[in-house]
């Protein structure tokens, strides 16, 4: 049902989504509102689809940031810190800051530069978005997803927005306990989103949802 979630604006491109399921909270639905993908997508930015940003890198489909919105959810209250691993064109970063307001901290972190460079500027297209880079409740840095960004650690919920070769132990050693990863992982050349859980105790459980796929998470290309 996802292609038929695509809309001739952003009103109706989630409305669209939550009409087929794909949105299922009024939080997700209110926070996607708020962000104009326009402002991220460089073409086609209704459509439920991914689409090139440059650089090797896409944004991905509307209804893959809802699913990841959703999952991560009872992780997203209001003053939550969260990581947003290959942030790309920003998109995802706004809507989760969105999600946690503005006692909440999103660190949007790519390995690719003018990434960085582009999500600020994207961000900064509107007021909202503005008030977030200014008050330091968003902020974008450059480096190795792969190792997370433990200078913001520990955070209630990440997001990677790349397929991991491996589950990378530092990242879940920088969830908090309790906290939850979103994050797809490549075995044999086979993806599935898993939704990895660190209980209260410290103890790390990963559930396996569904194939998917998406750009690798490696080095920065040469």
């Amino acid at each position: 049902m996802a292609w038929r979630s695509s809309g001739t604006s952003n009103e109706s491109l989630i409305t669209n989504l939550a009409r087929n399921g794909l949105v299922k909270s009024e939080r997700v639905k209110e926070a996607m509102m708020k962000v104009d993908r326009a402002h991220y997508a460089p073409s086609h930015a209704y459509e439920d689809s991914p689409q090139p940003i440059g650089h090797r890198a896409t944004i991905s489909a509307p209804h893959m940031h809802a699913s990841a919105c959703e999952s991560l959810l009872p992780h997203l209250q209001p003053g939550a810190r969260v990581l947003d691993i290959g942030s790309g064109s920003g998109y995802l970063t706004a809507v989760l800051a969105n999600l946690v307001g503005p006692s909440g901290t999103v660190i949007g972190i790519d390995h690719i530069q003018p990434l960085v460079d582009m999500a600020a500027r994207n961000m900064a297209k509107s007021e909202a978005g503005r008030t977030m880079l200014d008050s330091g409740q968003v902020k974008f840095v450059k480096g190795d997803g792969r190792k997370g960004w433990a200078e913001g650690a520990p955070y209630d919920a990440i997001h990677v927005g790349a397929a991991a070769a491996e589950h990378h132990k530092e990242l879940s050693e920088q969830l908090k306990a309790p906290g939850r990863m979103f994050v797809p992982v490549d075995e044999d050349n086979v993806q599935h989103i898993y939704v990895v859980d660190k209980k209260e105790d410290g103890s790390v459980e990963k559930e396996k949802l569904y194939g998917v796929r998406y750009v690798p998470l490696t080095d920065a290309p040469a």
